[in-house]
């Protein structure tokens, strides 16, 4: 199914299944490749200053790139960035929930070994991987797939590639929980989904997911990743319920 408000006459590349996919797997290989030469122990990440300025900032700054010239190069920057077609503002209970479990989580961190230099990679690294990851997934895949494919299908797949995309962490220090770490990506991608279908924007995904990754490796206490799953459950029955009122009104 194609969403004629959700395309633009003026993009370079029209709206179609194989740049968007392109565009995630160029960015995955790019991505892995650098964790290869970097030798990354994706477990250990976030040890110190130097562990976080050799295994951290290399893989996102090159992804940075990558998704910048291939959205730039498809014209795709407004339709991936601006959502016109918003969900009930209700919804956006599992975002604001997910933001204050990162908060409260940042709050009750213990950073006795945190350094300011730490601190400075962790907050840069994170808001780069939040930009990346929403802008290949929550961005150009959701404007390749809508050119085909209902929104369900589109939350379906790109959520489903999300997850996806953190399988080869099971080659990277964290063996057999990077299969854990696939299931709560696919419930924490449905959270960003929510945050760019209820707010109108990627922004707001983005700066949920800085906050979420942030959250994750600078306090090191266990209640992000207890109420994880929970949130992911939460939030793939609300948007089944919401897509569900969504095509029913249509």
């Amino acid at each position: 199914m194609t969403h004629k408000t959700d395309i633009a006459p003026s993009l370079r590349v029209p709206p179609a299944v194989w740049p968007g996919v392109l565009i995630y797997l160029v960015y995955m290989a790019v991505f892995y490749a650098v964790f290869i030469l970097v030798d990354i122990d994706y477990g250990h990440i976030s040890a110190s200053a130097e562990t976080l300025l050799a295994w951290l900032i290399p893989p996102t700054a090159a992804g940075f790139v990558v998704t910048v010239v291939l959205v730039s190069v498809g014209g795709w920057w407004s339709p991936a960035l601006v959502e016109q077609r918003k969900l009930p503002r209700w919804a956006i209970f599992v975002p604001v929930l997910t933001a204050a479990v990162a908060i409260g989580n940042m709050i009750l961190g213990n950073y006795s070994t945190v350094t300011p230099l730490m601190w400075l990679y962790l907050i840069g690294g994170c808001l780069v991987v939040g930009f990346n990851e929403e802008m290949v997934n929550r961005g150009a895949l959701v404007v390749a797939l809508r050119s085909r494919y209902g929104e369900t299908m589109v939350w379906l797949l790109s959520t489903a590639l999300f997850a996806v995309f953190h399988l080869p962490n099971i080659f990277f220090g964290i063996g057999a929980l990077a299969l854990v770490q696939v299931v709560i990506a696919f419930g924490m991608g449905s959270v960003f989904y929510l945050a760019r279908r209820t707010t109108g924007s990627l922004l707001p995904a983005m700066l949920l997911h800085g906050l979420w990754d942030l959250s994750a490796f600078s306090a090191h206490v266990p209640y992000s990743g207890m109420l994880a799953p929970l949130l992911g459950v939460s939030a793939v029955t609300v948007v089944i319920i919401v897509l569900a009122r969504e095509r029913r009104a249509a």
